[in-house]
């Protein structure tokens, strides 16, 4: 194998910063097929399946290169496993995500024989046994050309590795005016451009607006422009390009609204390299991180870069014990975790705003794909723990959208700082405030409280009726930010504003209908929304129902639980929950895994004095519903929302409400676990947790030790965590493991 010393060196710095902290590599163990289905029958859900991409990407990077089974369609990673067709290898992809998906973008197919430039006459049928994937590497044979297609990324580019027979002309074909969610088979408002600068090289820029598709079909308003620099590791014998599959006479430079370029090679056994650096900045960006990233026509050693990447970043959790099966899941689980958000800012630092406007190199790492309604609960928690400098960068992300006067509030669910508001509530409060609570600091406070009351004012009638009308998610989803606001204001001292939205976060007591013992939405003049019962969806609750949907007050679980009649009443309701849910999980009208609006129910257990009851749903729902293989997520992962509570979980930890400083705990399902923690954040060094002595069955019963002295709580605290320390589960009675004494 050759080396390239520029390409090893990338991931060699970033490792060994890690390495001075005393982290180590670990092996991976990554089955990047999990979840990997879209909409079918085996998936039992109404929303699919996972949804996951196989393809190889870095940590947290702006490149995923993966295969494309599909265009069109609610088929947000352009790839589900049950398809019998690939049509080729963009470079984009968004992971775990319904509403049409976006990107997709630079689809680059090999092919030979006569040349067919529609991309569904030139697919190719694959065999599912034919197709490799692990840490950073996809591969497959493309059966109806005789062709294997490698495929390894870099953080901003990626390069792929092609073996044709041996006696045939070698092409690529690559379509320019291809986007995953595109709602016509022609674009009709986009332009790309291709120039032929070099013999071996192009460059070129390809502009998406919404008016052709892309994230909703359009309805999510994103718009952009990608710029690309691309190389062969040979000079073609040929080169042209086509508009609407159609061959065009072929110049140094040509555009269209639907264009494509290709390239022939000469028979060959060596394999054909190609390598593609991108940007949303500029050409002269795509050019320079291609050549940061993979220097030469090196796959091995940019394979091995990427490699070392993601061992670095999961080297901040490691876990020993359990079975094989779930050491698999769980490091799939942190793999896709720290997909998204990605870096959208060039190597230098330059980053293009949500109005078009070029920043230089600032303080923190321009990102995007902030699945807000999703990520709040499990995987920005889980962030805080493992990269505290990602969620910083979020935050100055999310607050550089709304100040860049693209948003005249905080991003629900951002792509490039989109108009749309794709589910409700402001995800970006629990967000902020959970970040300042666990010290990390790397943004303005004071800004950000600016523009979270900002944000707020645009429900004033919310605030004047004491809930939003017609609508019980809106009430309780909001109920729980201005909680936020007064928390974030707490801390910052500001205790007028503090005293003001704690009162509003009581506004989730006026959705309580005595009449029929539950939540339900109210009208303009007050009076109740019809009720169908609490497990019909709809009446006022987005993707759930009012038996789903009431759980959620987080911020006041007492109160709820005083509503429901104690602390009694309110855990009997509870078992009663989980007691009627399906053992699989899938889509179903009680604890329904599959969506987010449940993913606290079960820690409401501990929160409600029954720790042993959360470790006994925890563990069934680990073990039901995450799998080895492309069935393995119950549900879309939501940009990893999905596997993220399940490494919380996992690992024994988890809270009920972000940004109140409390991890609520459940025995791992491991016997070890080490977290080693960022010295920029935290002032410990590593915190274990043991549970060697612990029953590995469904229902474990025991009691933890905190650094050496049983714990008198079923939580543990923010501080505590970050002081470091050593957290361990010893085996008890059951009446002792009821009683909770925690």
């Amino acid at each position: 194998m050759r080396t390239t010393c520029g390409t090893i060196l990338v991931a060699v710095a970033c490792f060994s910063v890690i390495a001075k902290a005393g982290y180590v590599a670990l092996p991976l163990h990554v089955n990047p097929f999990i979840g990997t289905i879209t909409d079918s029958p085996e998936s039992n859900s109404i929303h699919g399946g996972g949804k996951t991409f196989p393809g190889a990407t870095t940590p947290f990077g702006l490149v995923q290169l993966s295969p494309d089974t599909i265009t069109g369609g609610d088929n947000g990673p352009g790839y589900s496993r049950r398809h019998k067709t690939i049509e080729g290898f963009s470079f984009m992809h968004m992971s775990g995500i319904g509403w049409y998906g976006e990107f997709g973008n630079f689809q680059l197919m090999p092919t030979t024989g006569e040349r067919n430039f529609d991309r569904e006459k030139a697919c190719s049928s694959f065999r599912r046994e034919g197709e490799r994937a692990s840490v950073g590497y996809y591969s497959v044979e493309l059966d109806r050309y005789g062709i294997r297609t490698e495929l390894t990324a870099a953080p901003r580019s990626g390069i792929l590795r092609i073996s044709y027979p041996e006696n045939a002309l070698r092409r690529i074909q690559v379509d320019l005016g291809r986007r995953i969610g595109q709602k016509e088979r022609w674009l009709h408002h986009s332009r790309q451009t291709v120039r032929r600068v070099l013999p071996t090289a192009v460059e070129g820029e390809i502009y998406c607006p919404s008016a052709d598709g892309g994230w909703g079909r359009g309805s999510g308003e994103v718009s952009y422009t990608l710029f690309y620099s691309c190389e062969f590791s040979e000079k073609p014998v040929a080169f042209g390009a086509w508009e609407r599959a159609s061959p065009i006479d072929a110049a140094n430079c040509m555009c269209g609204t639907n264009l494509g370029f290709y390239a022939e090679f000469a028979p060959s056994a060596v394999p054909l390299l190609v390598k593609a650096g991108f940007s949303y900045v500029s050409i002269e960006g795509a050019r320079e991180n291609l050549a940061k990233d993979i220097p030469a026509f090196d796959f091995d050693a940019t394979h091995a870069a990427a490699v070392a990447l993601w061992e670095a970043v999961a080297s901040s959790v490691a876990v020993s014990g359990g079975s094989e099966t779930e050491r698999r899941i769980f490091d799939t689980a942190l793999y896709h975790a720290m997909i998204d958000p990605r870096a959208i800012s060039d190597h230098d630092g330059r980053y293009r705003d949500a109005t078009g406007g070029v920043h230089g190199a600032g303080r923190f790492v321009n990102r995007t794909v902030f699945s807000g309604w999703d990520v709040f609960r499990s995987e920005f928690p889980l962030l805080t723990l493992v990269r505290p400098d990602v969620v910083g960068d979020t935050v100055n992300s999310m607050m550089a959208v709304m100040e860049s006067g693209a948003r005249d509030t905080l991003p629900v669910w951002d792509i490039f700082g989109c108009k749309s508001s794709c589910m409700v509530g402001n995800p970006t409060f629990p967000v902020i405030v959970d970040a300042w609570e666990k010290g990390i600091r790397t943004f303005d406070g004071e800004k950000a409280l600016e523009l979270m009351l900002r944000t707020g004012e645009k429900r004033a009638n919310d605030r004047k009726l004491g809930y939003s009308l017609g609508s019980l998610s809106c009430t309780l989803e909001y109920a729980y930010d201005d909680w936020c606001v007064g928390k974030m204001a707490e801390m910052l001292g500001k205790n007028e504003i503090a005293r003001r939205f704690y009162v509003y976060a009581q506004s989730y007591t006026n959705s309580w209908c005595s009449e029929v013992g539950w939540m339900r939405s109210r009208n303009a003049d007050g009076s109740w929304v019809e009720w169908k019962g609490r497990t019909t969806h709809g009446q006022g609750c987005v993707e759930s129902n009012p038996y789903q949907q009431g759980w959620f007050v987080p911020h006041d679980v007492d109160g709820l639980a005083r509503l429901m009649g104690g602390r009694e009443r309110f855990v009997a309701e509870l078992e009663s929950f989980f007691e009627h849910t399906p053992g699989d999980f899938m889509w179903n009208d009680f604890y329904n895994h599959a969506n987010e609006p449940v993913h606290h129910v079960p820690y409401l257990f501990s929160a409600a004095g029954r720790p042993d009851l959360a470790a006994k749903w925890t563990r069934r729902i680990c073990r039901g519903a995450y799998h080895d293989d492309e069935h393995g997520l119950c549900g879309n992962d939501d940009v990893g929302q999905m596997s993220a509570w399940y490494v919380l979980s996992a690992i024994g930890l988890h809270p009920v409400c972000p940004g109140d400083g409390r991890w609520y705990l459940t025995p791992p399902i491991f016997e070890e676990v080490t977290l080693r923690l960022d010295p920029r954040f935290c002032t410990g060094r590593t915190f274990r947790i043991l549970a060697a002595g612990i029953s590995h069955e469904a229902e474990p019963k025991c009691l933890a030790k905190l650094n050496g002295r049983l714990l008198g709580r079923s939580y543990i605290t923010t501080e505590e965590v970050r002081s470091g320390g050593v957290l361990e589960w010893i085996p008890v009675s059951d009446d002792l493991a009821k009683a909770g004494k925690q």
